[in-house]
Order: structure tokens, then C-alpha cells, then sequence
């Protein structure tokens, strides 16, 4: 029986762990460890190679992957830093079901967005995203919007701390419909706008990226207006109150690109001092406590109190700034 290679009504290839791939083509070979991730494109595995760790994404339809290694093509058109994952190859995978596209690329070995904020104060919010910012305008300046933009698509990488892109699925060359979405970072879901692929709409989802941080589980809107119910939503989590400013020329598409919303939320976080981070324990939420004292006891405290802020705000501007030079290509 001839195999067919039409890929258009089959199932998706689910693959299990220690399971080998070699590919129709290049011949590599390829252990699965594990399933990474799964969207609305296909499924991504942590995967052995020759040459070490690779992240492997395979799917039914091969103009989803087809879409996906051209975006990777242009991203090594883009100058600064990659964008994304580095790309390896692309593939078929043959099985007695049929032929599966896949291809390869850079496993990025980092800690989830909202995770490794939550282990650190509200201001490192506004850090990561000042750099994911620079990193958007670069791809809108290329043609493209990232369009699925979410948590979920973001790892922190260390030393330095950096912002990485896990899932090019979404990303949509300028002017056409958005591919993919999700519902609590499109602006189209809150009445906020329509889902053209256009820096804005990219800027309305970072806006979304500060609320996530304060709402973690989500919620979905009720019959008042999205923008009256994000705003009041926004104003009821401390955390994230300092970035209101930025949130609201956000949802509103009031910035005329990455640029600027970045420029803007430099300087916020520059000239502000936020709470201290609240600790969570069993469920339990604790806040340092601060004990009445003398007079005199004050004036000590006082004085200390300086000396420490002073050299914690010098050393957050340096941080910043290095974060700063870091997104322009250092």
C-alpha cells in the first residue's frame, strides 16, 4: 500500500519518551525525553541529539510547520539578539499513519514568566518587560507582530536574567488577520479592538503580561466595559498599581510603538519605589511587619533607612541601565 504524504486529516503524532525520530531527509536522529508544550500548530518535545538538548516540534499539517521555519528564516534576518529559539532543521517523520513535519530547534533552558516573578519584588516586572519591549520593536521594525503573546510563550533565562520567546506559532507578518490568540491578552476579546496584526495589538497583550502578574488565575469579563473592567481591576492589586500609567496607554493604543511604551516604563520604574515583596506561606500572605519606636530610636532608623535606600535605588538604576544597554545589543 502506497503511503500518502497528504498530511491535511490526520491525526496529531504523539510521540512518548525514549521514543527515537530519524528524519526522512537528514537522516538525524533524535531520543524524546518528554512532552514540552501543546498549541493549536502541534506539539513541542525535549529531545537528545548528537550535538545535546534540542526542542522538537511535530504536527499533522505541514503548512503550520512550513509557516513556522519561514518566520525562524526571517528572524535571522532581524540584527541584536535572536529573537527566539535558534533554528536548526526542518524534517519528515515517517510512520505506518503517515508523514509527520517536524523541525528543530534550540532548547532554552529557563524559568516560566510568571514563576520567577513571583519570587521577586513588583519592580522586576517592570525589568523584564522593559527588555521584551526593546525585543518587540525589533520584530515590528522586521514586518512582524508577535500576536499570541502570554506567559506561557516567555522563559527567563539567568546570568544575566533575560527574557526568551518559546512558541513562534503566533507571530503573523503585519496587516494580515492574527493567527492565533489567546482570550485574556486579546484586545478583540474585551471590545478594545479588532485582531489585525499591527504593533498595538502586541502592545495592548504587554499590557495584559502586568495584570497576569496580579491575577495569576485569570478572569473573564462581565458586562461592564473591558476597559472600566480592566482598569478597576488594575487598581485593586498593589503589585501592580505602580504600572497604571503604562497599562492604560497600552489598552487604549495610545503608544505609537514598542519604543515608547518601553521609554515610558523606563522612566516609571527609574522613579519609583515600590512595596516590599509579600511573602506567600500555606496560602497565607505576609508582609514585614514595622515596629513603633522612640524618638530617638527613629532618628537612628531614619538615617540608616537612607544610607539603604540610597544604595538600593543606585544599584536598581544600574541594573536597569545594563538591562537597558543589553536590549539594544549589548
Amino acid at each position: 500500500m502506497k503511503m500518502k504524504d497528504s498530511t491535511w486529516k490526520k491525526q496529531e503524532c504523539k510521540l512518548l519518551p525514549n521514543q527515537r525520530i530519524i528524519g526522512r531527509w537528514q537522516k538525524n536522529n533524535y531520543r524524546i525525553i518528554k512532552q514540552l508544550g501543546y498549541g493549536a500548530t502541534g506539539t513541542v518535545y525535549l529531545a537528545e541529539s548528537s550535538d545535546g538538548l534540542v526542542a522538537l516540534k511535530i504536527a499533522a499539517d505541514s503548512m503550520s510547520i512550513t509557516s513556522e521555519v519561514n518566520v525562524f528564516r526571517q528572524f535571522s534576518k532581524v540584527q541584536g539578539p535572536s529573537l527566539g529559539p535558534s533554528f536548526y532543521e526542518a524534517d519528515d517523520y515517517v510512520t505506518r499513519d503517515g508523514v509527520y513535519p517536524f523541525y528543530v530547534m534550540e532548547f532554552i533552558n529557563g524559568q516560566p514568566f510568571l514563576p520567577f516573578l513571583r519570587q521577586r519584588g513588583a519592580e522586576w516586572t517592570g525589568i523584564l518587560i522593559i527588555q521584551l519591549l526593546a525585543d518587540l520593536h525589533r520584530l515590528h521594525e522586521a514586518g512582524w507582530v508577535f500576536g499570541d503573546l502570554k506567559p506561557e510563550n516567555l522563559l527567563v533565562t539567568e546570568n544575566p536574567s533575560r527574557v526568551r520567546w518559546l512558541d513562534v506559532g503566533g507571530i503573523t507578518l503585519q496587516g494580515r488577520g492574527i493567527k492565533e490568540y489567546t482570550e485574556f491578552f486579546d484586545r478583540g476579546y474585551w471590545g478594545l479592538g479588532d485582531r489585525k496584526a499591527e504593533p498595538n495589538y502586541d502592545l495592548f497583550s504587554v499590557s495584559m503580561l502586568f495584570m497576569n502578574r496580579g491575577y495569576p488565575s485569570r478572569f473573564e469579563k462581565n458586562d461592564q466595559s473591558g476597559q472600566t473592567r480592566l482598569l478597576q481591576k488594575f487598581r485593586e492589586k498593589d503589585i501592580i498599581q505602580p504600572y497604571e500609567p503604562i497599562f492604560r496607554k497600552g489598552i487604549e493604543g495610545k503608544y505609537k510603538n514598542a519604543l515608547e511604551m518601553r521609554n515610558d516604563l523606563l522612566e516609571l520604574v527609574q522613579t519609583t519605589t515600590f512595596a516590599p515583596v509579600t511573602t506567600v506561606v500555606n496560602n497565607q500572605r505576609y508582609r514585614k511587619k514595622t515596629t513603633r519606636s522612640t524618638p530617638t530610636q527613629k532618628q537612628i532608623n531614619r538615617k540608616w533607612t537612607g544610607v539603604v535606600e540610597s544604595m538600593m535605588v543606585a544599584s536598581f538604576i544600574l541594573i536597569v541601565y545594563i538591562l537597558y544597554l543589553f536590549g539594544h545589543g549589548m
